[in-house]
């Protein structure tokens, strides 16, 4: 069996794109690839307006809470994708890293929220595509 894909969801307060992302990306592959997020500086709470526009599509992340960013979660995973949190984020060689450039849904109403959440939905499933054509 091969082994399962990691990816890791990283932007300063792990609180909207990032929790957005990971969302998506259990709600659409399942179990076939681990998924973790986590923020450079995390909030306390997962943005509000992220959590109404994801409940929209079906994905609840009403019980998501932001993590502080570790060097182990970046160890663990194949695919570091970064939102915004620049050179703050470690490297580590051998790791595939991408870097989303998305609005930053922080102080948003859903409104402004919404084209951020459907601009992730497209990348996580190209990201999805590209995972599985390699593992």
């Amino acid at each position: 069996m091969s082994k399962k894909a990691s990816v890791l969801f990283v932007c300063v307060h792990n609180a909207g794109r990032s929790q957005m992302a990971a969302g998506y990306l259990q709600h659409l592959a399942g179990d076939r690839i681990a998924v973790l997020s986590a923020g450079t500086e995390p909030g306390n709470q997962v943005n509000p307006a992220a959590v109404a526009a994801m409940a929209e599509e079906g994905i609840d992340l009403s019980l998501a809470k932001p993590k502080v960013l570790t060097d182990e979660a970046v160890i663990a995973s194949d695919y570091v994708i970064t939102m915004g949190c620049g050179d703050k984020c470690p490297f580590f060689p051998g790791k595939t890293y991408l870097d989303w450039q998305l609005a930053d849904p922080a102080g948003q109403g859903i409104e402004s929220v919404r084209p951020i959440r459907d601009e992730i939905k497209n990348l996580i499933t190209e990201l999805i595509a590209e995972i599985d054509a390699k593992f």
